[in-house]
């Protein structure tokens, strides 16, 4: 996205505690503090225990920033600037002043047509056309930030009708955490909250860069997929059966790089093959899960095309911090301004299950984007683009990082 507007001032806090009305005030009191004004958007993350009253929090939030737009939802572990609350309590308020910028909001829950397929009415499929109450009509180079109820919402049939409309935004998000059965997680749009669906708002005219980070580390060449069926079943790998050059490959690897592939062996997918050479951020990770030695072919967790270029992943935690690092590098490049702020949704497979140190994700944010004031929850699920279209992901690090657009002068704005 370009930036056109005329600078951003964003804040961020995390409280913790058990009272949502307390939290949330207080947390919101502080960001006001840095923010020196009201909020054009809010962004709010909160543990189970806390939303048992959601219009509590709601309240407090509004009554402190009086945001334009507020979108949020439950997180079993709550992400602030540097650090990551896996255990205790917690909420964390992300408030953004982001002057000539689009923010318009979006609530949809699936529904079945007539012959029972998935229809999402309240997504604006079609730039310029509004949908729902009070909402402005989304423009064709908008992002999104999304936020659904895994147990109700199907993510990837939604993903799939994005792709084959007209619209098809980049969307950055994840799937609420927390709650044990349906019903148990609660989405924030603005001054109402849900149980089901999703929610969201579509971003424009401003500088915002959404990068992913999948965790993991290419092993072995790039190979070309000879034959398959849809449905994630490869036959043949450059010519020879999937398991016989899959076991060729491993048996090539240097003995540190062989012990990581033994130990759990992802497949990566180019999805966008109009590239002169293929990079980390160009595959879509997925799972190996399983094979056929009668036939010799390999099952994996995705749609696989003859022609299509595949390369064998690893993962473990320091691919993951490495290729965090590396994103990060990438997107921040891509920022007209210095980084002002950033969202980032994390797996719920990652912090100190995946790490030895706590607030790993949140430091590194920290570390690569000098502190700027961050906000996040663990997911049951990730979403962000890769090679042009946007995915449901697992144990990635999907961010939407914010850049200060600089003065006329040169100098960063406030």
């Amino acid at each position: 996205m370009s930036a056109m507007d005329t600078g951003s001032t964003i804040s961020s806090a995390l409280a913790l505690g058990d009272d949502p009305a307390e939290v949330a005030g207080r947390a919101a009191r502080e960001v006001r503090g840095r923010l020196g004004g009201d909020a054009d958007l809010v962004v709010m993350f909160a543990s189970p225990v806390l939303c048992r009253d959601p219009g509590a929090i709601l309240d407090a939030v509004h009554a402190e920033l009086r945001p334009r737009r507020l979108v949020g939802c439950t997180g079993e572990a709550i992400i602030g600037t540097g650090r990551e609350v896996e255990g205790d309590p917690a909420l964390v308020v992300w408030a953004a002043r982001l002057p000539g910028a689009r923010i318009t909001p979006v609530r949809t829950a699936a529904e079945a047509d007539e012959t029972g397929e998935a229809t999402f009415p309240g997504w604006p499929f079609l730039p310029g056309v509004a949908t729902g109450e009070g909402a402005q009509a989304p423009d064709a180079d908008d992002a999104v930030i999304l936020l659904a109820d895994p147990f109700s919402f199907p993510v990837d049939r939604f993903l799939a009708a994005v792709a084959d409309n007209v619209w098809r935004p980049p969307i950055v998000g994840g799937l609420a955490s927390g709650g044990r059965a349906p019903g148990q997680h609660v989405l924030f749009l603005d001054r109402r909250w849900y149980d089901d669906g999703a929610v969201g708002v579509t971003v424009g005219g401003t500088d915002m860069v959404i990068a992913v980070s999948q965790g993991c580390a290419p092993i072995g060449p790039e190979m070309v997929v000879t034959d398959a069926e849809e449905g994630g079943l490869v036959y043949e790998l450059a010519g020879r059966p999937a398991i016989a050059k899959l076991e060729e490959v491993i048996g090539g690897l240097e003995p540190p790089e062989r012990k990581l592939a033994l130990n759990g062996l992802l497949a990566g997918l180019v999805i966008d093959e109009n590239r002169p050479e293929y990079v980390r951020g160009d595959f879509l990770v997925r799972g190996i899960l399983g094979g056929d030695r009668e036939t010799g072919a390999l099952v994996v967790g995705e749609r696989v095309r003859v022609g299509q270029t595949m390369r064998l992943h690893v993962r473990d935690a320091d691919s993951a911090d490495e290729d965090l690092r590396e994103t990060l590098r990438g997107a921040r490049a891509q920022l007209a301004g210095t980084p002002a702020g950033a969202l980032v949704f994390t797996c719920n497979g990652r912090g100190t299950h995946m790490f030895p140190v706590p607030d790993h994700d949140a430091s590194v944010l920290g570390e690569e984007l000098g502190n700027a004031p961050a906000a996040g929850l663990f997911c049951n699920g990730e979403i962000g683009p890769v090679g042009g279209r946007t995915f449901a992901h697992g144990f990635t690090a999907t961010m939407a990082l914010f850049g200060a657009t600089p003065q006329p002068d040169g100098t960063p704005a406030d």
